[in-house]
């Protein structure tokens, strides 16, 4: 384990399994004290406060569902009250589901903005008030659907596309509190999530690799986690309101 993070707070929404956990780990790998936080994946969750703390890391597990308030003020309090004020957020969580237009209800629309849009604003809004007064980074995990460049996604791609706004807006409102934000956009990555929609050994997931110039493969949670390491740590104080696309170049 090395130190890059000693004694800094981290909290990871969406850390039982995928890019989240990924982050997670390698956050408490590098000394962070990190916040496991997950809506269902209780089992995944306490997996990955394992190999952290079995890496000589500090972590809990945090479970909440982000569109509730009084879970997002219950999951924070508990961070600060395990490991003192938080230095980092990454806002990881989200749901997809894709619909074409003649599919969308008001049922799936608010499902995918309640988590991906208000959760999101909701568990900044609190966590920053509980930041450590020095400030810190608060990194949005957004997704390359933002750009629009996928039928049948109208709503979850209008939720990331609201998230890289929100993420450039909030960089301007906390700059004066030396809170940075800023976002990822990742690709197409091998998840439990596309794996429970069928992708792998799919048509879509051979035409998505064979259009990432980058080993014609799908990314990895490995490929993001010291991106957003980057975006948490002081080698990138003077960067905010970015967004940075990590998919092997898929566009």
């Amino acid at each position: 384990m090395n130190d890059e993070f000693s004694g800094k707070v981290a909290l990871v929404t969406g850390a039982s399994k995928g890019i989240g956990a990924g982050i997670a780990k390698a956050l408490g790998q590098a000394g962070g004290h990190v916040a496991v936080a997950y809506g269902r994946d209780e089992a995944g969750a306490r997996r990955v406060v394992a190999e952290i703390e079995a890496a000589g890391g500090h972590a809990l597990a945090l479970q909440g569902d982000l569109t509730r308030t009084a879970d997002i003020e219950a999951m924070v309090a508990r961070t600060v009250a395990a490991f003192g004020p938080i230095h980092i957020l990454v806002n990881n969580a989200g749901v997809f589901e894709y619909k074409a237009l003649a599919e969308i209800t008001e049922a799936h629309v608010r499902s995918i903005f309640d988590t991906n849009v208000l959760g999101l604003l909701m568990m900044t809004k609190i966590a920053i008030a509980n930041f450590d007064p020095a400030g810190g980074s608060v990194i949005n995990i957004s997704s390359l659907s933002a750009a629009g460049n996928g039928a049948g996604q109208a709503v979850y791609a209008s939720s990331k596309a609201a998230v890289n706004t929100i993420t450039k807006v909030l960089a301007l409102e906390l700059a004066g509190r030396k809170i940075r934000v800023n976002a990822i956009m990742p690709g197409y990555y091998d998840t439990e999530g596309a794996r429970s929609f069928g992708m792998p050994g799919s048509e879509a997931e051979a035409r998505l690799m064979a259009a990432t110039p980058l080993e014609k493969r799908a990314g990895r949670p490995s490929d993001l986690s010291p991106v957003a390491l980057f975006l948490a740590s002081a080698a990138s104080s003077w960067m905010t309101g970015e967004i940075l696309t990590v998919s092997g170049g898929l566009r």
